[in-house]
């Protein structure tokens, strides 16, 4: 699929089978510390009424009725950033009443795995499903759980297209992927960028991918003919943010968003092309095997060669601080995930969706920080903040 003349072997993500699931049954309160994130007002309801339940009396119906029942997938449950979002949903769902199972594929790629736990939650008659998805090959069972009546909500990645889910909890991925640009295009100052793309995969169009990547591209001065192509960009040219320069792109390499792939992918580009001094990676495990790579090769980062990521997690956040990523763009899984358990809740009892709020009109937007000490007066597609501020607001 990848065009790119120079680039090395890539690291494939095989899609595997088998889901891991477990179901939590929601019981007593949560930890405040997600209270800002979760901004509701929700917490204290008791379970929704059963359909054929007496409303004469309200506190009795809620007592003898069933639970709220909400499935969340994601791509895996050993990523931070997915971690962090588990945590985020069985806390919100502990404080509503709410029976949460939770599910992923098992591993980065496995389709098949959310497409199983997506039929589980329409044949358990489920009032909705929380989604990482992990490709367009999901997307027929997601319109068979919309078919079955159940509320489905993309987070953190969009399907494409967009109206396959109900709706979307996203950080804006092509803006956290331009600030980076953007800042690298200031910290580069003219000089010519020799660009390393460590991407998640080499064989489906996901949104998070090309979005990401493209939008570092983008917040470069790239031209980028086709968003969803991350081979659309011409292998070499000039970029215009700031003092504007030459670039060459090295290489495009897919990870499977993981610190082994960060590292195999970037012995790879170094292969290449070894006068690389400008990385863009998918999330921050991904960044932390480039690290190790590139300081195997002699490179000293932050000197010789400049990291840029997306997530924000507290691992990449202190990265920043430490000198090993030299900004990285902070979204919030938690409060993306606490949202959608109050959203499925609330329609649950009777209430209105939710309604998109981006920029765009497309999705519900649950914003993004660019996390630097070396801020940059091109960047102005996300506010920056301090390395440590980002660390004290930070999830995982």
């Amino acid at each position: 699929m990848f065009k790119r003349s120079q680039r090395g072997k890539a690291f494939a993500v095989i899609a595997a089978a088998g889901a891991l699931s477990v179901t939590l049954a929601a019981c007593g309160g949560s930890d405040d510390s997600s209270s800002d994130d979760a901004a509701s007002d929700d917490t204290s309801e008791e379970a929704a009424d059963d359909a054929g339940d007496d409303a004469g009396d309200d506190t009795a119906a809620a007592d003898s009725g069933a639970p709220v029942a909400v499935s969340l997938i994601t791509k895996d449950q050993t990523n931070p950033f997915f971690v962090a979002m588990i945590e985020g949903a069985e806390e919100t769902a502990a404080a509503a009443g709410v029976d949460l199972t939770v599910g992923s594929g098992s591993e980065e790629g496995d389709d098949q795995g959310q497409i199983d736990l997506i039929e589980n939650a329409i044949a358990q008659g489920q009032a909705g499903i929380l989604i990482t998805p992990m490709s367009v090959n999901v997307n027929d069972a997601i319109s068979r759980a919309r078919d079955a009546g159940l509320y489905v909500i993309a987070l953190d990645t969009p399907t494409d297209p967009p109206d396959v889910v109900d709706i979307t909890f996203a950080t804006d991925n092509c803006l956290a992927g331009e600030a980076i640009g953007q800042w690298a295009a200031g910290k580069l100052n003219g000089d010519k960028a020799v660009i390393a793309e460590l991407v998640i995969f080499d064989d489906r169009v996901v949104s998070v991918d090309y979005c990401r990547a493209n939008g570092f591209l983008t917040g470069m001065g790239i031209d980028v003919p086709v968003l969803e192509d991350m081979t659309s960009p011409a292998d070499s040219g000039s970029y215009t943010t700031g003092a504007g320069g030459d670039y060459e792109i090295a290489c495009l390499e897919a990870t499977g968003a993981n610190e082994e792939g960060g590292r195999k992918g970037m012995e790879n580009c170094l292969a290449a092309n070894p006068d690389i001094n400008v990385v863009y990676t998918i999330n921050e495990p991904t960044a932390f095997g480039a690290a190790v790579a590139l300081e195997a090769a002699g490179k000293t980062v932050g000197e010789d060669v400049i990291i840029l990521s997306v997530d924000g997690g507290l691992a990449g956040v202190e990265a920043v601080k430490a000198g090993s990523i030299q900004a990285t763009s902070q979204q919030y899984p938690l409060r993306m995930a606490s949202l959608g358990v109050e959203a499925i809740k609330t329609i649950a009892d009777g209430g209105a969706p939710p309604e998109n709020t981006s920029a765009n009109g497309e999705f519900f937007d649950t914003g993004v920080t660019l996390c630097t000490d070396d801020p940059m007066d091109t960047v102005t597609s996300a506010p920056q903040e301090s390395a440590q501020y980002c660390i004290d607001n930070a999830w995982g």
